[in-house]
């Protein structure tokens, strides 16, 4: 019985040697590059934390800078910021911050450049749409019609329909189109929420052209219950 289990143990064994000799190294790399990858995502997850983490020192920073006014510092700390942590929402959110405070110190064309940088390579389409809409109202000032309009046109995000609407009535009527900036001014009146005060403001532009949006139809029976 013992030498029946042996034999068999053995035949066994020598499945076994024979199954790995064919197919051990294909097992061992496909371990390794499984290993191989879950080291690489933690290693990934942690480069992306520290990277997060000195990307939002630095915006710290550039935070204080714009508190006082500070636009060539905060030129500087965007300028580090996006060379070396481009990929991070801290770099496009410092570069939105640094146009602000460019345009509020008079620095136009720089203001324009920090715009520019955030609507072609931030990675989110909402910062992107802030940057473009921002950008195309410094070009309405200067009255480049036309490169404002694209700047709108290309605004991606949902989010920001009623805006860009909204934008491309102000070009439009710059550009002495009353009625298509009617029509872009009611789009934008339409796709806001009715609960947002800008859409007043949007109200005020479509009432001053001779257009106000009509009110909606009071619910059956609402005016007998405000009579009572």
């Amino acid at each position: 019985m013992a030498t029946h289990l042996d034999l068999e143990e053995q035949e066994q064994l020598d499945q076994l040697k024979a199954f790995w000799k064919r197919y051990g190294n294909l097992i061992t790399w496909t371990l390794i590059a499984v290993l191989g990858s879950y080291a690489a995502w933690n290693g990934w997850n942690l480069w992306q934390r520290n990277q997060a983490a000195n990307a939002g020192a630095m915006y710290d920073q550039l935070e204080q800078a714009a508190q006082v006014g500070d636009a060539d510092r905060a030129a500087r700390i965007f300028g580090d910021l996006k060379d070396r942590y481009p990929g991070t929402a801290y770099a496009e959110q410092a570069g939105l911050l640094t146009a602000k405070t460019q345009f509020d110190k008079g620095q136009i064309d720089k203001a324009r450049g920090s715009l520019e940088w955030v609507a072609e390579k931030a990675a989110q389409p909402e910062y992107q749409a802030i940057a473009r809409l921002r950008l195309a109202g410094i070009l309405l000032d200067e009255k480049k019609y036309d490169e404002a309009l694209k700047q709108v046109d290309a605004v991606s995000a949902k989010a920001f329909e009623a805006l860009a609407a909204d934008r491309r009535g102000d070009i439009l009527l710059a550009q002495g189109k009353t009625d298509d900036a009617k029509a872009a001014y009611l789009r934008a009146w339409k796709a806001m929420d009715p609960g947002l005060e800008y859409r007043r403001l949007i109200d005020a532009k479509l009432t001053a052209l001779g257009a106000a949006p009509e009110a909606p139809a009071p619910l059956p029976g609402a005016a007998g219950e405000v009579a009572k």
